[in-house]
């Protein structure tokens, strides 16, 4: 995919907001997942493309650095936020991307209102954030089996055992 084309499927949560809502009042279902995808390996390529095929416009949300450094440490990001988003909105299976710099995408799931909130299989049901949001408004919320042997924690400690 040209990066024109990828830069042009990242917006601001107030443009995508306004994007989501014509793409809802059109009748097409809306899929959210968020993370901080931070080295992209295959397990978020596969949860990413499960998700896209839960409905028909896939919305990523990508925790800001600030946010990465909050949950994650202040080694973290490794990946800078500008680059993550880039690299997901390169793929295929994703419509839009989106940065959000809370802790949590709860707001933006509420301003959104997805129709299907998207969550690897290891958070449990009570963990997900906007759960109760996503289901109010009549949609649903799916925890996608994970692929075993990929983590970006794990793929970290794998390079700085490098010699």
């Amino acid at each position: 995919m040209p990066l024109r084309l990828a830069r042009q499927k990242i917006a601001s949560p107030a443009a995508l907001a306004r994007r989501i809502r014509e793409t809802q009042r059109r009748g097409h279902r809306v899929v959210f997942t968020n993370g901080c995808f931070d080295l992209v390996h295959a397990g978020h390529v596969k949860l990413l493309e499960g998700a896209k095929r839960l409905g028909d416009v896939l919305v990523v949300a990508l925790n800001s650095d600030r946010s990465v450094r909050a949950l994650k440490g202040a080694a973290r990001p490794i990946i800078p936020q500008r680059d993550r988003a880039l690299l997901i909105a390169a793929l295929g299976c994703v419509d839009y991307v989106t940065i959000f710099d809370e802790a949590t995408p709860e707001r933006l799931i509420a301003r959104l209102k997805p129709d299907v909130l998207v969550k690897g299989a290891d958070w449990g049901r009570g963990r997900i954030v906007g759960r109760e949001i996503v289901e109010r408004h009549g949609g649903r919320v799916v925890r996608m089996p994970l692929v075993q042997e990929h983590s970006t924690t794990s793929l970290i400690e794998r390079i700085r055992a490098l010699p």
